[in-house]
């Protein structure tokens, strides 16, 4: 997927005025129109003006847009990073993904998914009460075992007197229920745009994601570790202790063990009703041959053991 230069293609600088984009993208519809232009590739042109305008006419896609593309360049391949909008705060407007298709594959990665999901969505603007707005944060894994109270802090793009898009930060003390789950939504009452005429505030609404664990893996409630565990413990069986945030469990390698093999406890993952099972991945680790004696260990291995590991093959 190529990266597109909105501001290339409306020949605008990045720090130009939402009255300075507007001009241009008046200017441009005139030459490239393709109901009045003369120009061979007029209708791939206009597209790409439409686009263009259609993002960065929007205060909160332009702040997106600058932050995702601040050092990417035209034309090179390009893939937006793992929450890259973690933070960001975005009301209920925004392109369903069907709407998101008239666009480049660039425009519909990055903006296809924004949006309430609710039909009828284009008229919730004319209600008395304030929209609801939206924002993906990260959490820590360990949040979900024990709930927490956490300051987040969202940036919400807004318009200034200048006419530029500028960043206003706010920071909220949220509670986190024990047994929050990635992609469950935390509803703060009264939290979103102002009501009209004095009917209520919209609420925000908060994605929950978990921040790369160096460990764990969560999928749903439950828990996913790779286990090292040594020759022996394979070989023999073993009860190795595992820590997981809510403290260490005591789990059971079964005798013969194998790497690949996937071992579950079940309740021992992100606590809930019912809680997640935790899922160990068996990973058998040599020790070095790196003394006299390890190696002497091996080559008596080697000669008193009737093992061909390639023997199946």
């Amino acid at each position: 997927m190529e990266f597109k230069d909105y501001y290339q293609i409306l020949g605008v600088p990045r720090e130009a005025t939402a009255e300075d984009i507007k001009k241009s993208f008046r200017k441009m519809a005139r030459k490239y129109h393709p109901d009045v232009s003369k120009e061979s590739d007029a209708e791939a042109r206009m597209k790409d003006v439409n686009e263009a305008y259609a993002v960065l006419s929007d205060p909160e896609k332009r702040a997106a847009y600058d932050q995702l593309g601040k050092n990417a360049r035209p034309g090179q391949d390009f893939r937006p990073p793992p929450d890259w909008d973690a933070g960001f705060e975005f009301s209920g407007h925004g392109f369903s993904p069907h709407e998101a298709t008239d666009f480049s594959d660039f425009f519909a990665e990055v903006f296809g998914r924004k949006g309430d999901g609710q039909a009828g969505g284009g008229q919730a603007r004319y209600q008395a009460r304030g929209e609801d707005h939206h924002a993906k944060v990260l959490l820590d894994l360990e949040d979900a075992f024990s709930g927490a109270t956490r300051q987040i802090s969202l940036r919400a793009p807004e318009v200034d007197a200048q006419g530029h898009v500028v960043l206003k930060s706010r920071v909220l003390n949220v509670k986190i229920p024990q047994g929050v789950r990635a992609g469950q939504i935390i509803r703060l009452a009264g939290q979103g745009a102002p009501g009209m005429g004095g009917a209520p505030a919209g609420d925000l609404l908060l994605e929950i994601q978990f921040k790369p664990h160096p460990r764990l893996r969560a999928d749903g409630r439950d828990l996913h570790l790779a286990l090292p565990v040594a020759p022996w413990e394979a070989a023999l069986g073993a009860i190795v202790a595992v820590t997981l945030p809510s403290g260490p469990v005591k789990v059971r390698i079964p005798q013969g063990a194998q790497s690949g093999k996937q071992l579950r406890v079940r309740g021992k993952g992100i606590p809930g009703e019912p809680p997640g099972d935790l899922l160990l991945d068996i990973q058998v680790v040599l020790p070095p041959a790196d003394t006299p004696r390890a190696k002497e260990l091996y080559a008596t291995m080697a000669t008193e053991l009737a093992f061909d590991p390639r023997g199946r093959e």
